[in-house]
């Protein structure tokens, strides 16, 4: 029996080391894609993980699967096309000193899965089923995200959500919204950031998480607010929790950490997501804010 089970996109990120004087970056790439950083997480608490996705059958398409195999992740759902490049992503710095994201996926391998390629077995044995948005960006995956969410919630799969906003792969803002708005709407547990509350609901972090609550029926919610710290809520509560201080050196991956991390011990609760109190979501949201917050001090996130 697996603890979760993901679909999802599993890439090479390239985060930035240094800029010459023209601006050209010197960069290092590390295994990445929010799902598998998910399932990661997940592992280093204990649970037991598989991947659902196809990259391509290139060095970086096996370098993914090497990496999840030596993380624990149950690589038996991942597909190698030999007609589709494994989706690159760059990180930079903005004149602000923000993260920028610019992609080479046009189309990537994660965007071509098709819902008949899925092992559908795996999500059979699978306490959750994860999925993001940037499944939903193209088809056929977005076909593909959409019966297997299906799916799952007819075997009664809690479903856990993270939507991982990527402005730049989106045809237009409209459409991500709509998406997103999907997505959270079918989970029972969702993971958003306070940027993603503010895009999807238009609202600070503790209205989205009782927007998430009250109007689109998620059992769980969490919305993280960087080195700040993480919002809860659910029917029993709600509350908030301050991040430890740390030194930071890279924070790709650091949401979806949060997630893995939350989940992993909503699974391990004893009960179900709407039954826990609003202590219990807070020690839940101390857990994956530290764990978070600890996993910016080393490149990466799938580790």
């Amino acid at each position: 029996m697996y603890d979760v089970v993901a679909l999802g996109e599993a890439l090479i990120d390239f985060s930035l080391l240094e800029a010459d004087g023209d601006g050209y970056p010197a960069m290092q790439a590390h295994p990445g894609g929010a799902p598998a950083n998910f399932l990661a997480a997940v592992n280093r608490c204990g649970g037991k993980t598989a991947m659902l996705a196809k990259v391509g059958d290139d060095v970086f398409g096996r370098l993914l699967i090497n990496t999840m195999k030596r993380v624990h992740i149950d690589t038996a759902g991942i597909l190698l096309s030999k007609d589709f490049f494994t989706t690159l992503a760059f990180v930079t710095l903005d004149e602000k000193g923000d993260r920028d994201f610019s992609f080479a996926r046009k189309p990537g391998a994660d965007t071509r899965l098709r819902f008949e390629e899925l092992d559908l077995g795996l999500i059979d044995e699978a306490k959750a089923f994860h999925f993001g948005t940037l499944s939903l960006t193209d088809e056929p995956a977005r076909t593909a995200t959409e019966k297997a969410v299906a799916y799952a919630k007819e075997k009664g799969k809690l479903i856990t959500c993270d939507p991982n906003l990527r402005k730049p792969l989106w045809s237009d803002l409209e459409t991500a919204k709509e998406q997103m708005r999907w997505a959270v709407s079918r989970a029972d547990v969702v993971k958003i950031s306070d940027e993603e509350g503010e895009f999807l609901f238009g609202c600070g972090p503790e209205a989205a998480a009782e927007t998430l609550i009250e109007a689109c029926g998620v059992k769980t919610a969490f919305v993280t607010c960087g080195s700040s710290g993480a919002v809860f809520a659910g029917p029993k509560g709600r509350g908030s929790v301050k991040a430890p201080a740390v030194h930071p050196v890279d924070t790709t991956g650091a949401g979806d950490i949060f997630g893995g991390t939350a989940v992993y011990h909503i699974l391990h609760a004893g009960k179900e997501p709407e039954d826990l109190t609003a202590a219990e979501l807070e020690a839940i949201t101390e857990k994956a804010c530290t764990a978070a917050s600890l996993s910016t001090e080393r490149p990466g996130g799938l580790w």
